[in-house]
């Protein structure tokens, strides 16, 4: 198969394993009254309260998706909003005990799937290793920038 080939069949595979994710997290979130996109957004401030820029930058999505999810969060009292000593107008998401609550009735369904998972990948190694496959796959795409950008390859 060619190199254009296999990158097509992996933007492929990878389209369909974000789909498969993201109905899995959909799946054990509603049990909690979140959804995918409330959890992720939680999850990612759980450890320490961050801007919304910061939390499009790990996630990898924009800016405005997180900032709709992040005033919904507020709204329904389970994230609120923290002044930021590092900048005045951007600030910090932080979760609630009730967002905290909602996540923490995830983690033993969450825990029960991650292990057949595991099971199913051939235990925590197998796993291990399709995490570092994904994570050099990502840090080469992050490396060589999207196509027409300067520096670039082209299509």
């Amino acid at each position: 198969m060619s190199t254009p080939g296999l990158l097509s069949d992996t933007a492929l595979a990878v389209f369909r394993l974000n789909g498969q994710f993201l109905s899995v997290a959909e799946r054990l979130a509603r049990p909690a009254g979140l959804t995918a996109a409330w959890w992720q957004v939680l999850g990612a401030v759980l450890r320490e309260p961050l801007p919304v820029a910061g939390i499009a930058r790990t996630m990898g999505v924009t800016r405005q998706s997180v900032q709709r999810v992040a005033d919904l969060l507020v709204e329904r009292g389970l994230a609120a909003y923290a002044p930021n000593p590092a900048h005045r107008r951007a600030k910090l998401l932080t979760p609630t005990e009730e967002g905290r609550a909602a996540v923490d009735r995830i983690t033993p369904g969450h825990a029960e799937f991650a292990a057949r998972l595991g099971g199913a990948l051939g235990g925590e190694a197998g796993f291990a290793e399709v995490r570092d496959a994904l994570e050099r796959l990502s840090k080469a795409l992050e490396t060589l920038g999207a196509p027409g950008t300067p520096g670039a390859p082209g299509v």
